[in-house]
């Protein structure tokens, strides 16, 4: 028996003063109407309804009932309409992960211009090193950055891509010379980003002559936050492989130096990764949509820039 049908049903009878009106509104017979009720009051063990051949009349039991269930539909309805809503309007609480540091330098920004835009919603953005579950942790979305992507059954769009570059500092420079080639680097003091995507003991560049890697050894320093490492590039500590994203302040005001300009290491793809492209929720659906508008000319803005702090 579908109880809450059969409660419309039932105010709908009694609004109308007869099943036949109340069958009429419905789009429904008679018989199906006064069958609804007879359920309920079978159900409840109570007569709800007294009826006779010309008109029907509740009883005290149904009075009681009918209130309840007026509050009970419109609390229903109530819900209908906002889970409705939230599929057209953007609207509560967007839970976000993202990356450290690419969250630091763009999420953050794009947040407050999605918000000046969709004022209703709240966002809760976490900032971690790790892939979260997005299920178990409640994640509505994940910005992740990965050379591919493991089968998870999320939905992924692809945003854009960001690489690292070789950095050191001026005086560092100035102690122990600039290195021209990849294989130089083994010469040099070379602190290691620590990452599960890349190994901890080569670096692997892209230029002119295509892929080069360079064993490292045992290095100097390691760290996992790519912010950590700007300080130590820019304390002299050695030479360090930056995203472009973290490394571009220091690059800006002479902290660090772009060695190798001609080539580029550790390449990403950069992903949006939800639950369900069904139903989607609109602040979930919005956001994606606007990342996807702003971030790609956003990198590609600073790919522009990078090329004006080569080191000739």
């Amino acid at each position: 028996m579908d109880t809450l049908q059969n409660m419309r049903v039932f105010v709908r009878v009694v609004e109308a003063g007869s099943f036949t009106g109340a069958a009429q509104h419905l789009n429904t017979t008679t018989a199906y109407a006064s069958r609804a009720v007879s359920d309920l009051e079978a159900h409840l063990r109570t007569r709800l309804l007294n009826r006779t051949t010309r008109r029907i009349a509740l009883t005290e039991a149904g009075e009681r009932y009918l209130q309840r269930c007026e509050q009970i539909l419109a609390y229903v309805d109530q819900a209908e309409a906002e889970a409705s809503d939230a599929h057209a309007r953007p609207s509560g609480k967007l839970k976000v992960h993202a990356m450290t540091s690419f969250g630091q330098h763009y999420v953050v920004p794009a947040v407050g211009q999605y918000q000046e835009r969709y004022p209703e919603v709240q966002i809760e953005l976490t900032l971690a090193q790790r892939m979260p579950d997005l299920l178990d942790e409640g994640f509505d979305v994940s910005l992740t950055l990965a050379t591919e992507l493991p089968d998870s059954g999320l939905v992924s769009q692809r945003l854009g891509s960001a690489f690292s570059i070789a950095c050191a500092s001026p005086a560092y420079l100035e102690r122990h010379g600039v290195p021209q080639t990849p294989t130089d680097l083994a010469q040099h003091r070379c602190m290691q980003m620590v990452t599960p995507v890349f190994p901890t003991d080569k670096w692997t560049f892209e230029g002119p002559n295509g892929e080069e890697s360079i064993e490292l050894g045992s290095t100097t320093f390691q760290v996992n936050v790519a912010e950590a490492m700007v300080v130590a590039v820019s304390q002299g500590m050695g030479v360090g492989l930056i995203p472009i994203y973290s490394a571009i302040s220091g690059l800006r005001n002479g902290k660090l130096v772009w060695l190798l300009p001609e080539y580029t290491s550790q390449e990403m793809n950069l992903y949006a990764l939800y639950p369900s492209r069904q139903y989607l929720d609109a602040k979930i659906r919005t956001w994606v949509e606007f990342l996807r508008d702003v971030l790609p000319a956003t990198l590609a803005a600073d790919h522009e820039e990078l090329r004006q702090f080569a080191r000739t």
